[in-house]
């Protein structure tokens, strides 16, 4: 295949950016989106241009560095899918494939395609966590679960945390993320004893962060790779507004 690509440059954060324009020839359908551009930074190098900074690791769909609006869409036209996963036969000879960042003020462009995620860090340090000991695979059946419950939170627990859900989402929320960082963690007994804590604290710290609010439009969940529901917001918003109740609660007198 033969493709004209337009790729979002940026040599630094600061720095202004624009759209530049490459043609690209032999592009095999059984290559995927990455190995494309492995093929088009071959090309710049061997012309002595700079080559396309992006993000990528695993390559297997479970990183989630691998982040890029493709024709307008969080990692591209496949749904259920990361952008490691997308392969060339989504496209056909001739196309013209544009390609840009993550575009949020809470996730600042480094270089060309890569932009910094540390904001989700930040939430997850705020109350991503459990401090019981859990004990080892072979304590995993000592605290038995409904299969329901198991599952729901598992779904939850998917989350690869790539931010295509700020990416395709009108506000930027990172509500899906943080929805389900709290729900698969508060929906298992380990979780319990953070619950209230966990909810505030992450919700204040995607305030912080300066991610926009959720206005529940959805486009979160049809760019999620691991294809999570919005339900995980409505838990969010539901611990959150108890765990605030909880803490508005005035306390009992003491008697002296």
């Amino acid at each position: 295949m033969k493709l004209t690509l337009n790729v979002w440059r940026q040599p630094a954060s600061q720095a202004p950016g624009k759209l530049e324009t490459y043609t690209l020839d032999g592009v095999s359908a059984d290559m995927s989106f990455l190995e494309m551009f492995d093929l088009l930074n071959e090309q710049l190098t061997a012309e002595g241009k700079v080559p396309v900074a992006f993000a990528h690791d695993c390559r297997e769909g479970i990183c989630g560095s691998c982040s890029m609006m493709i024709n307008g869409q969080a990692h591209g036209p496949w749904t259920g899918a990361a952008t490691c996963q997308l392969h060339m036969r989504a496209f056909k000879d001739g196309d013209i494939i544009t390609v840009e960042p993550w575009r949020a003020s809470a996730f600042p462009i480094v270089k060309d395609l890569v932009v910094n995620r540390g904001s989700f860090d930040r939430i997850i340090q705020a109350g991503g966590y459990v401090s019981v000991n859990t004990g080892g695979a072979r304590d995993a059946n000592s605290i038995l679960i409904g299969k329901d419950t198991v599952e729901e939170a598992m779904d939850a627990a998917t989350c690869i945390g790539c931010g295509a859900c700020v990416a395709a989402c009108p506000n930027a929320s990172a509500s899906l993320f943080t929805g389900a960082k709290i729900t698969h963690l508060g929906m298992l007994p380990q979780g319990q004893p953070e619950r209230d804590t966990r909810a505030l604290a992450m919700v204040e710290q995607m305030d912080i962060e300066g991610f926009g609010h959720c206005t529940l439009v959805g486009e979160c969940q049809e760019a999620c790779p691991k294809e999570i529901s919005i339900d995980v917001i409505k838990k969010m918003n539901r611990d959150y507004l108890v765990a605030t109740a909880k803490r508005q609660e005035p306390k009992a007198a003491t008697a002296n």
